[in-house]
Order: C-alpha cells, then sequence, then structure tokens
C-alpha cells in the first residue's frame, strides 16, 4: 500500500487487514499506520523517497496506490515495483472523463486530453489521468487496474463534505436544506470501495471501472434525515428551493458539500455514471445512514474535528450567509 494512513488508503489497507493479508505500508510518517502492517517510511515528492522500497527484495501479489498529485510518482513507484508485483491498482477518479461527463457515461466515455504519466501537477483530472497512464506505462493493460470513483463518503474522510454536515446538523437550529429532497445523490462508503477494491485484486481483474453506487442510492433527503437522527441534535432541515439556493449565490458542491442543483450539467456530470460493471463485479453498498452513523462515531472520536487535506480547498457554508438565505 501506497500511503495507507487516510481516508481511502486506510480504509484499504484496514479491509486487507481484516481478510488476513500481509500488509506492507509506505508513508510520510506524518499519520501511525493501522496495527499489524509493516511500515515503511519514505516521501515520494523527495529524490530518495522511495529508498526503503528499493532496498526490499520482497515481492507482493499487488499494489494500491491512491496518489493525487502530479503523476511522476505514480510513475517512479510503478517502475520500481514492476518486476516485483503481479498486479497493479490504481485508484483514480472520473474526473479523468473529458467535461461534461454525458448522462450515464461509461468507462468508454471520452478522457481528459493533454495528461502524461511524466507530467509536474497540472489539475486534478490531468493527474489522475496521468496515474493511469504511469501505472499502465509499467505494468501493462493486463495487470493494470484503475478504480475510477466518484463521491467517496465514510469514516476517515479528509475533504470535509460528510464531517461539515454533521458538523452543522450538531450544532442545531434551522438549517438551509437545499432542494429537492428527493434529489438523486452517487457516492461509495469508502469502506464498500475497499472491499470491491480487495475483491477484484483476488479475482484479477483489470482494465478501467467505475465505482460509486447506483444512481439514487441516496438523497439529498436521506442524506440529511440520517444526519439529524446520528447526532441527536435539534436541528430544523428548512428545505429550500433550488433556485433561491443559487439566488442566494451560495456555491454548488463546496459551500453545500455533496449538493448539486437538479437539471445541471454538473448534477449530470457528477451523479449519472453507470456504474453497471462495478455491481457486476460484486459491488455492494450499504445504507446511507449506517454511513452517516459510523461516520459521525469516528468523528466524536476525534472531538468533532475531522482532519483536512491541505491541498483540497475549503468547503462549508458561512453561518451569516446561511442566515441570510434563511431569511433569519
Amino acid at each position: 500500500m501506497l500511503g495507507g494512513t487516510e481516508f481511502v488508503g486506510r480504509a484499504i489497507t484496514e479491509a486487507a487487514l481484516t481478510r488476513g493479508w500481509d500488509v506492507t505500508v509506505l508513508h510520510r510518517g506524518h499519520h501511525e499506520p493501522p496495527s499489524g502492517v509493516r511500515s515503511l517510511l519514505g516521501d515520494r515528492t523527495s529524490p530518495d523517497g522511495l529508498a526503503a522500497l528499493a532496498r526490499t527484495t520482497d515481492t507482493w501479489d499487488a499494489v494500491v496506490d491512491t496518489w493525487s498529485a502530479a503523476p511522476r510518482p505514480v510513475r517512479d513507484a510503478a517502475r520500481l515495483l514492476a518486476g516485483r508485483v503481479s498486479r497493479h491498482v490504481y485508484v483514480s477518479s472520473g474526473s479523468v472523463y473529458a467535461w461534461p461527463r454525458p448522462v450515464g457515461y461509461t468507462e468508454d466515455a471520452p478522457l481528459v486530453e493533454g495528461a502524461s504519466a511524466d507530467a509536474d501537477a497540472t489539475d486534478y483530472a490531468r493527474d489522475k489521468r496521468g496515474g493511469e497512464l504511469a501505472a499502465v506505462g509499467a505494468f501493462g493493460s493486463g495487470r493494470s487496474l484503475l478504480v475510477r470513483c466518484g463521491l467517496i463518503l465514510g469514516p476517515y474522510e479528509n475533504v470535509g463534505r460528510l464531517p461539515w454536515w454533521l458538523g452543522r446538523i450538531a450544532a442545531g437550529g434551522p438549517v438551509l436544506a437545499p432542494g429537492p429532497r428527493d434529489l438523486p445523490l452517487q457516492y461509495v462508503d469508502v469502506r464498500d470501495l475497499a472491499e470491491w477494491t480487495l475483491g477484484a485484486v483476488e479475482t484479477g481483474l483489470d482494465g478501467a471501472y467505475n465505482l460509486a453506487g447506483p444512481p439514487g442510492h441516496g438523497t439529498m433527503g436521506t442524506l440529511l434525515d440520517a444526519c439529524v437522527r446520528a447526532t441527536g441534535a435539534r436541528a430544523e432541515l428548512r428545505w429550500t428551493d433550488p433556485g433561491t439556493v443559487l439566488g442566494a449565490g451560495i456555491e454548488p458542491w463546496t459551500q453545500l458539500p455533496v449538493w448539486v442543483p437538479p437539471g445541471s450539467e454538473l448534477h449530470a456530470s457528477v451523479y449519472s455514471g453507470d456504474v453497471s460493471r462495478a455491481l457486476r463485479t460484486g459491488l455492494r453498498c450499504r445504507p446511507v445512514e449506517e454511513t452517516v452513523e459510523d461516520t459521525w462515531h469516528w468523528l466524536r472520536s476525534l472531538g468533532g474535528v475531522a482532519p483536512r487535506r491541505p491541498d483540497r480547498p475549503a468547503v462549508g457554508l458561512d453561518p451569516s450567509v446561511e442566515a441570510k438565505a434563511l431569511g433569519i
């Protein structure tokens, strides 16, 4: 596991340990890895960042890489490990598809242009596509699995989306709930992502897979209602028409995490992916209530403050903007 101490990497590492797998984790030492792994230290942005891997003569059944910055660290690690690892799993993103994504886009949809395995950091979409090219370039298409994730929620989230909603609702009072209540969402619980990924390694899957639950597995209503129940807060969800939300100058996705207005290009691109390949190959999605409740329990174990990736923009709505939009 390249990483393995935060969010997706940690969930995959813990799931592998639960299966009884022997797990080696290469990480920077900023966070403690799960107990039971073999820990190697290395910063992949440094010239000698892979020295710990280079010194060992171990072989592995699979390597999992979640890197999301410049593609070159993916390339360098993949080249180093190609002769000692049977299969490469790169946790990619639906962002690799050219914008706007067509409604119901499959794994054959057009991809972003201008990506390279040898590139410095550009933008998220091309960086992730460059990581895909790096993995396939070193391992070949028959030994590479590209996991193109949609929205990821669940414990260990370090982006701030579900933790923000839980924190806001826990604070109580009138809450701006962007409508409509039945707005379909498409996401994957990080633990379901982990289980599918490990199952894919066991069965030898290769190629690209869109990985998220089916559209409508959750809605804004089921998500926010679950937040109210999990926190036990005295919060009043005030469902607000999308036009009113947008008219107040509130930005979808960032100021109101997870939410995008229905009928928009953004909603079609983010929440309409065809995930039938993943479902046919074993993806199982737990109820939204379980994702929310477990995330709340994890958040409380940290004192209510979730970790945040420094390379991601802040999310959430300023209380004064919310109050003004609600007319209070």
